[in-house]
C-alpha cells in the first residue's frame, strides 16, 4: 500500500479540484468525481454521454459518513453489517439537507449508495471528506472497465487520471437493492440474491425494467461491445467470436474462454474482457454459449441480453 501514498494524494488533488478521475473497485472502474459538487458531477455526464435521468451510485466509506445524506432503516442495517464493504448497491432516501447534487439524483427524493471492498479506493475515500459519484467508467451503452487500460481506451486524454488498482476482482457491476419500502432488486450484479433473501429473511421483489428509472443499469440496451452479440449458441457462424464457458478439446484463435471450468464466478470476472478483446481483434459479431441461468450466472445472462439488443 506505501507504494500507492503518491498516487492516491495525485487523485485526491485532481478530485478536490473537481475533476473527474478513473477509480478502481472490486466490482468495475468507477469515473469519480465530487458527489457534492454540480460542475463536477455534470461532468461525469458530459464524459459518459450518460442520459441526464440516469441516476448515479455515489461510493461512501461507512455508515458514518452516510449518515449526512441518507436516512437508514433497520433492513439497511442489517445487510450493511453482513455484506458491506462489497458488491452491493442500496437505495436509501435523500435528507433534506443533504449536500449530493441534484445531478446526481436526476432531482429525486432517492440515492443509491456504496461501499466498495477495494483496498486503494477504500485508501482514497478516506483521505476524502466528501462521497463519490463514480458510475462505471464507459461511455454510455457499452461494456464496463475492469482494468486501467480499459479506461484509457474508453477515454484516452479527456479525463485527468486514472487510478491503477489492477484487473476487478467480480468483475460485474454491483446489485443494486431499494430499501425504501419493500426490498425490491432493481439491478442483478456481482452479489449472489440469496445472501440478501438469507440475511433479510423475507421476500424479495424483483423489478429490473422498470419504466421509472431510480438506479442505473436498467436501460435496455446496455454493456454492449458495440458489435452484434448472440446468446445460447451451440456453434458458432463463420468468423464469428465463441465465447465459452466450458473447455474444448479443439483449439480455435476464435475461441474466448469466460472460463474453462464452468465456474461462474470466473466467468463473472473475465465477461467484459472477452467482449472487449473480440471487439479489439476486429470480430463482426459475438456468440456465447448457453450460460447456467443460477447464482451469479443470472447476472451474466442479464448483461448479455441486454449487450444483444445492440
Amino acid at each position: 500500500m506505501k507504494s500507492y501514498q503518491s498516487k492516491i494524494k495525485k487523485a485526491k488533488n485532481y478530485l478536490d479540484n473537481n475533476c473527474c478521475i478513473g477509480v478502481p473497485t472490486e466490482t468495475v472502474y468507477g469515473l469519480a468525481a465530487n458527489a457534492y459538487i454540480d460542475s463536477a458531477v455534470k461532468k461525469i455526464f458530459r464524459l459518459k454521454k450518460r442520459p441526464k435521468n440516469n441516476p448515479l451510485i455515489v461510493h461512501y466509506l461507512d455508515i458514518d459518513s452516510l449518515k449526512r445524506d441518507c436516512l437508514i432503516n433497520d433492513d439497511f442495517i442489517k445487510l450493511y453489517k453482513k455484506i458491506s464493504p462489497g458488491p452491493i448497491t442500496y437505495i436509501l432516501k435523500l435528507k433534506k439537507d443533504s449536500r449530493i447534487s441534484k445531478y446526481v439524483t436526476n432531482k429525486k427524493k432517492s440515492l443509491a449508495v456504496r461501499f466498495p471492498n477495494h483496498k486503494i479506493f477504500r485508501k482514497l475515500l478516506r483521505e476524502l471528506n466528501y462521497p463519490l459519484a463514480a458510475p462505471s467508467a464507459n461511455i454510455s451503452t457499452r461494456l464496463s472497465a475492469v482494468q486501467a487500460s480499459d479506461v484509457k481506451e474508453e477515454f484516452g486524454g479527456k479525463i485527468e487520471y486514472v487510478l491503477d488498482g489492477g484487473k476487478c476482482s467480480v468483475g460485474l457491476e454491483s446489485t443494486i437493492i431499494n430499501l425504501i419500502n419493500k426490498p425490491t432488486i432493481l439491478r442483478l450484479g456481482g452479489l449472489n440474491i440469496s445472501k440478501i433473501k438469507k440475511i433479510l429473511g423475507k421476500k424479495i421483489i424483483f423489478n429490473i425494467n422498470p419504466k421509472n428509472k431510480i438506479a442505473p443499469g436498467q436501460s435496455r440496451l446496455h454493456y454492449s461491445p458495440g458489435i452484434p452479440l448472440r446468446m445460447n449458441v451451440i456453434k458458432p457462424k463463420n468468423g464469428e467470436a465463441f465465447n465459452l464457458i466450458k473447455k474444448r478439446k479443439t483449439k480455435l484463435k476464435n475461441y474466448f474462454y469466460l472460463s474453462t471450468k464452468n465456474n461462474l464466478d470466473e466467468a463473472a470476472k473475465n465477461l467484459y474482457t472477452c467482449l472487449r478483446k473480440a471487439k479489439n481483434k476486429g470480430y463482426k459479431s459475438i456468440a456465447v454459449e448457453k450460460i447456467p441461468d443460477k447464482g451469479l450466472g443470472k447476472a451474466i445472462n442479464d448483461r448479455l441480453q441486454r449487450a444483444s439488443r445492440y
